[in-house]
């Protein structure tokens, strides 16, 4: 599942909760604290706070506060795409409804939806990511393979790696090469490591992002993550990146 986030396209398929209990807790974590919620419609145009008001797992409903316009609430009852976003412990969470309807609560009109048969959860970031130098860039060497239908001979891009981590690597296509769809997967890259023997290994897109230069000039920002990399590879980018913050700190303390 890709999902369009301030960040670019983003795939949240790994971040997708389908267990109910697990729902159901969050889902009561958001009432407990009182957690203020966005609620959108019309592709995010159109947003007003809400708070989930009550948790019903007997009759499977989610029961939310009504926004305080009467013609809002109309059109969030029309929609059939509501999307609801809100910070829990920090973490973002995201779910749908294409179901609103009206109900009581406490003698008060609200609104209800049913229980989410998926909720995403969020948490962007697995592993500790550094910044690569920008006096003497990273390059990463992509073999984009044959494509029979266009007619295209296989061939190769050089992205410069923006930054590292234990799980991948954002890159900068210039250019704009290669194929930003999510989930595609670039086999036998190599990454030229200093000090060690370029490492080769398949990534797969997992966000993309457009970024526009000063000059006016569009670029792209890749992130990539390794897939199934070998132990041999995930020790050489830790020694990479420990290495990495050793200078940074040197610097940091005027010792380099």
């Amino acid at each position: 599942m890709a999902f369009n986030t301030k960040f670019g396209t983003e795939d949240v398929s790994p971040y997708q909760i389908h267990s109910r209990r697990e729902i159901l807790s969050l889902m009561r974590a958001m009432q407990e604290r009182g957690q203020l919620v966005s609620m959108q419609i019309n592709g995010g145009a159109e947003a007003v706070v809400t708070s989930v008001l009550e948790v019903n797992d007997e009759d499977g409903t989610v029961v939310i506060d009504r926004a305080p316009s009467n013609l809002v609430n109309q059109r969030i009852l029309e929609s059939d795409n509501v999307s609801f976003e809100t910070l829990l412990d920090n973490i973002r969470i995201i779910f749908f409804s294409n179901d609103v309807t009206e109900c009581i609560f406490e003698d008060m009109p609200a609104l209800s939806i049913p229980v989410p048969a998926v909720l995403i959860r969020l948490q962007r970031r697995e592993h500790y990511r550094v910044p690569t130098p920008v006096a003497n860039p990273l390059r990463c060497t992509v073999r984009i393979p044959e494509d029979e239908a266009s007619g295209k001979a296989a061939t190769t891009a050089v992205v410069t790696v923006k930054d590292i981590s234990g799980g991948g690597i954002g890159v900068i296509d210039e250019k704009k090469l290669l194929d930003n769809t999510i989930g595609k997967v670039y086999k036998g890259c190599r990454i030229d490591l200093p000090g060690t023997t370029a490492l080769v290994v398949d990534l797969q897109i997992r966000n993309s992002h457009e970024l526009s230069l000063t000059t006016g000039k569009s670029i792209r920002k890749l992130g990539c993550m390794f897939v199934n990399p070998p132990s041999a590879t995930e020790a050489a980018v830790q020694r990479y990146i420990t290495k990495l913050e050793r200078e940074r700190n040197a610097r940091a303390t005027g010792l380099a």
